[in-house]
């Protein structure tokens, strides 16, 4: 069946002309078809009457009727159109978060007292709330993007109190508090030269990503917020033990640490006082909901301190945007896009069409070999004192081989920094020791390479150092040049004394006895007062001055009687 609606402002379309044509043609064939032809000598009537009849409605012939079916009347429908429901804007964006809350609520004690806790606490809701005004536009969009609670959006208070430059004793860091290895798995960089743990775009998108994982797993948002606190293994495991007995394995019924028992009251607190802040005698500061950050792409690497004087904001500012960036510069590569403040985006990009100096300062550098930072910083032409605080390095460190560092640039060095180093730049540390020519002994029985192993160093470093094999036999008491540590103390083997050496020859008496087991033991030297013991109390009974401990023969034992 075909109907139309016709229009009442007198226009008729070409499409209904198109359909009344076909529908008249219709009727005067069907007409012409059933009705007698007229008398000739009928009389014509041509008076009109008082009032026009109603306008008859006709229908056009279905296909599947025959040809000479009757047709009936085309229903007039209404041009009134359907009442439309209309709602007003959210006000502001804690308006708009309250038409999204969408969990079921969790009412217990604790519950309660995480809203006393905050409530009594009006200064510490009004520093995270007002640096949650940075931030809080984007995270609503991409909840309701993705049909989300809107609870999720509030997440951040309990994680961090919506500071992206947060690190917990656990090393979980940024607003939503990633771990590294978990923030690993969702793609989030974690380098030398930045952390989009901290990321305010990335870290989210990771979040919501991870939060939508758990929920699938778990069918239920509590069990997924307390899987996001305290491990998605964990929470599965406790589930499994309920089931195998026969419990219930909800959230209220599964085992749990106290910090992951709260959490999620804590959140339901939070809630609370947010949809109801005058039942808390709370005040939360007007966040308008519009942007207030844009996104701005980079194409060539550029200093944090140029970015910031184009838009026309500090430095700290930029920061608070683009909390990953950890040093002076940003690398286009690993960093094409970065935030600022909604009017200020649009200042900067018009000074950069604008700008003809130099945009880097700096560049990434890889060591080729391992050095100590002097030697770094006479290569790159930087003070040791600033290679180190660029760079974080404490002291008594080297660098290892292979490790990225930010340099200025120069001549030789003024490229930007490639994908590779500003997605997996490192820095590997080595303690400095400081090395010094020593002399020591052999003691019976040594060869080279034991005598290294007593001392610490490799057998063939030793061997190069005396050009010897490493194995070879040493004599009693043989001289051996060593490179050792400042640090590290001599045995008594090693001074060059004959007190010494008769001490390591002999070993005689109960002192020497014991030594000789410790040593045979923990094989290396015992201190140095132990094993010259022996040689003070012969010292101390000889009668005259000049008598001296022989390293063999008659005279020690002489000595030793006496």
């Amino acid at each position: 069946m075909t109907s139309f609606t016709p229009r009442t402002d007198g226009i008729v379309p070409p499409r209904q002309r198109l359909k009344l044509a076909v529908l008249g043609l219709a009727l005067l064939l069907g007409a012409c078809a059933s009705a007698p032809p007229p008398h000739p000598t009928a009389p014509v009537t041509t008076a009109r009457p008082a009032s026009p009849p109603p306008a008859p409605s006709v229908r056009a012939p279905s296909a599947d009727l025959p040809a000479h079916a009757p047709l009936s009347d085309i229903a007039l429908a209404s041009a009134t159109p359907p009442p439309v429901v209309m709602l007003s804007a959210p006000t502001d964006i804690w308006d708009r978060i309250r038409r999204g809350l969408a969990m079921s609520d969790l009412d217990n004690d604790m519950v309660r007292d995480r809203e006393q806790w905050y409530a009594s606490r009006p200064d510490y809701i009004q520093r995270m709330t007002e640096r949650s005004s940075r931030y809080l536009f984007h995270i609503v969009e991409e909840i309701e993007r993705r049909n989300l609670p809107m609870e999720l959006a509030l997440l951040p208070f309990i994680e961090s109190a919506f500071n992206p430059q947060a690190v917990s004793s656990a090393r979980a860091a940024g607003m939503w508090q990633f771990m590294p290895a978990t923030g690993q798995s969702f793609d989030l960089k974690q380098n030398v030269f930045r952390d989009d743990r901290r990321d305010v775009l990335a870290s989210t998108r990771a979040a919501l990503d991870y939060l939508e994982q758990l929920h699938a797993r778990f069918g239920d948002w509590h069990l997924a917020l307390a899987a996001y606190n305290w491990g998605q293994g964990n929470v599965n495991k406790a589930i499994t033990r309920n089931q195998r007995a026969g419990l219930p394995a909800t959230y209220n019924d599964i085992n749990m640490p106290l910090e992951t028992r709260m959490y999620v009251p804590k959140l339901q607190a939070v809630e609370n006082i947010v949809a109801r802040p005058e039942a808390f005698s709370a005040q939360l500061p007007l966040i308008g909901n519009h942007p207030f950050f844009d996104t701005v792409t980079l194409e060539r690497d550029m200093d944090v301190t140029l970015i910031a004087g184009m838009a026309g904001i500090s430095e700290k500012d930029f920061r608070s945007l683009n909390p990953s960036i950890k040093q002076p510069l940003v690398m286009a590569a690993g960093t094409p896009n970065i935030l600022l403040p909604w009017d200020n985006a649009k200042v900067f990009e018009d000074k950069l069409k604008g700008y003809r100096g130099q945009l880097a300062s700096w560049t990434a550098w890889v060591a080729p070999t391992t050095m100590s930072v002097a030697e770094v910083a006479d290569r790159v032409g930087m003070s040791e004192s600033e290679l180190r605080e660029v760079n974080n390095i404490p002291p008594r460190m080297k660098v290892r081989a292979g490790s990225s560092l930010l340099v200025p640039r120069s001549g030789q060095r003024n490229n930007d920094v490639s994908e590779f180093v500003a997605d997996n730049a490192q820095l590997s540390l080595a303690p400095d020791i400081i090395l010094k020519r020593s002399t020591v002994r052999a003691r019976k029985g040594d060869n080279l390479a034991r005598l290294a192993q007593r001392y610490g160093v490799s057998a063939a470093s030793a061997a190069g150092w005396n050009r010897m094999s490493v194995n070879e036999r040493l004599k009693t008491g043989q001289r051996i040049t060593l490179m050792l540590p400042r640090s590290v103390k001599l045995a008594s083997g090693s001074a060059p004394s004959r007190k010494s050496a008769a001490v390591s020859v002999r070993k005689k008496g109960r002192e020497g006895k014991a030594t000789a087991r410790a040593e045979k033991r923990a094989g290396k030297p015992v201190k140095q007062a132990q094993r010259e013991k022996p040689v003070r109390q012969s010292q101390a009974k000889s009668k005259r001055a000049g008598v001296k401990v022989a390293a063999e023969g008659k005279n020690g034992r002489k000595a030793r009687k006496n």
